[in-house]
């Protein structure tokens, strides 16, 4: 069995991955890739598993597809990484798949985007349509911010800014769940604490242990299959009407999970792989 990871930076999620293959006796191979190159005219990879573990997506996205019309086998698939890497395409599956999500409408220039906000009521929250860490978020709570904004997204931003993803606010507990789903389990998840409305570890909110009740264990795993499964990370939020989920993440990072929640996510992640090799 051939089983490779396919990275760009050794950080410490890969680091862990790499230990918790080493401690299952699994032979993994490090591939960077800015060392791969592709053919549209035939494969010259032999790996019967890869696992992604790209920054840019991409990258990560023409790497899991090229792989995956080879017949490599990838966790996760190109059209999960295609999903969840683009916020439309989440929302729309997860109201596809009957997932609560929260209301979300999408425009194409400033007076489109302006009048929905203008109909949902302030605040709400504009997201760049692909982006991650919680970047590039904005809580617009009046017109006179909404104006601004908007021209700001137009006339600085780059082509993918020409779209405006608009959501309504959640007024959540000062924190969020995220739900690490591997395969048909949620193995783990976690309560990221913050003062400020973004609740993301890379804007500095803290992480506690999140009990995975029945209902959470559910809105999770029907998340996941709602991207098309695999490993999933999937972003929680409690509201006034329960459980409704924001988002979902297809290379997961899980640096700061693993010690608060006292389960060996990494090396959940390469039985996985070693699994989905023996299918």
């Amino acid at each position: 069995m051939k089983l490779a990871m396919v990275y760009y930076l050794i950080r410490k999620d890969e680091k862990m991955l790499i230990k918790a293959a080493s401690r299952l006796n699994v032979n993994l191979e490090k591939v960077r890739i800015q060392d791969m190159t592709f053919s549209i005219h035939g494969s010259n990879v032999e790996f019967d598993a890869v696992l992604e573990r790209c920054i840019s997506h991409l990258q990560a996205l023409y790497v899991l597809k090229f792989l995956n019309s080879y017949g490599v086998k990838t966790v996760n698939a190109y059209e999960v990484a295609n999903i969840c890497g683009d916020k439309i395409l989440t929302s729309i599956n997860f109201t596809k798949h009957n997932v609560p999500t929260p209301k979300t409408l999408v425009a194409f220039d400033q007076e489109g985007a302006l009048k929905i906000i203008e109909e949902m009521g302030y605040p709400v929250v504009l997201k760049p349509v692909i982006g991650s860490w919680g970047r590039l978020l904005a809580k617009i709570d009046s017109r006179t911010a909404a104006e601004a904004i908007l021209e700001h997204k137009t006339v600085l931003g780059r082509y993918m800014h020409t779209v405006f993803y608009i959501q309504e606010y959640i007024d959540k507990p000062q924190r969020d769940i995220r739900g690490f789903v591997v395969g048909d389990e949620t193995i783990a998840a976690i309560y990221r604490n913050s003062q400020h409305w973004i609740t993301n570890t890379a804007q500095g909110a803290t992480v506690a242990p999140c009990p995975i009740t029945d209902d959470l264990n559910d809105i999770c795993l029907r998340a996941a299959e709602a991207v098309g499964g695999g490993v999933i990370a999937v972003d929680v939020m409690e509201s006034d009407d329960g459980l409704t989920v924001c988002e979902a993440n297809y290379t997961m990072e899980f640096k700061n999970s693993v010690e608060p929640t006292g389960v060996d996510i990494p090396g959940k992640i390469i039985q996985y792989l070693v699994d989905v090799a023996k299918r």
